[in-house]
């Protein structure tokens, strides 16, 4: 068994015992809102109670572009998840990215079963870890778990030998 199994053995015991899919840091604040749009696979449009509105993107994870291989599969996995809660997410808000969307941990819970969608989205193959912005967030360990796992089971984006949206996007832009 190689070692990176034995840590993914190891964090997903974690989860089992404190009773989360996977262990986590659970920042301070959150706040409720509804989805009003699904934009892609790491994007979307909420709306809080008073109406105020939100572009958010979801940290530390890069989904396939809605043009490119996967990229609508990826969009409807993302709705899909807020449809299981009527639309309702909590968002934790990190930072403003470049676009000026607010990067945000976001989360559904339906009973007592909460789920990260950031995680949800790299476990099922839809997206890739953004190494280059993970760091900022604070559920970066369950986020690395989350790929580590659809890259062993060669789950949608790790099925076959697609290009990744940063380099997708960077050759729209030459």
């Amino acid at each position: 068994m190689k070692v990176h199994n034995y840590l993914l053995i190891l964090l997903l015991s974690m989860g089992a015992i404190t009773g989360c899919k996977f262990p986590r840091t659970t920042p301070p604040s959150s706040e409720s809102w509804f989805v009003m749009r699904v934009s892609d696979g790491d994007s979307l449009t909420v709306r809080q109670t008073d109406g105020s509105e939100l572009k958010i993107r979801l940290c530390g994870i890069d989904a396939p572009e809605r043009s490119q291989p996967l990229g609508r599969e990826a969009t409807e996995h993302l709705r899909s998840l807020v449809a299981q809660t009527d639309n309702q997410v909590q968002v934790v808000a990190l930072e403003k990215d470049r676009y000026g969307r607010t990067v945000a941990e976001v989360f559904t819970v339906l009973g007592n079963e909460e789920k990260l969608l950031n995680a949800e989205q790299l476990m099922s193959g839809n997206a890739y870890l953004y190494k280059e912005f993970v760091n900022n967030c604070p559920n970066k360990l369950p986020l690395e778990t989350a790929e580590a796992i659809a890259q062993e089971k060669r789950l949608g984006v790790w099925g076959g030998n697609y290009q990744k949206p940063w380099d997708y996007r960077r050759s729209k832009r030459k």
